[in-house]
């Protein structure tokens, strides 16, 4: 029993870190860290809401206004 709870935790575990890992590789921004850095980080502040966290990413990441591919 013992046994299978835990292989059922490190499954867990490892979809958590696949997930991440995959988000990186093609550049989405991971809010759920973003929220727990702020909140350990910065705790007098708010986090951002999910809509404005994208899109500041998106502008951080391509500019304002204009587009780039590479």
């Amino acid at each position: 029993m013992w046994r299978s709870m835990r292989l059922v935790e490190q499954l867990r575990e490892a979809w958590s870190a696949a997930k991440a890992t995959a988000r990186l590789a093609i550049g989405l921004p991971d809010y759920d860290a973003y929220v727990a850095h702020v909140r350990a980080q910065h705790p007098g502040a708010t986090p951002m809401a999910r809509e404005a966290f994208a899109v500041e990413r998106m502008e951080a990441r391509y500019g304002k206004g204009r587009s780039r591919c590479c």
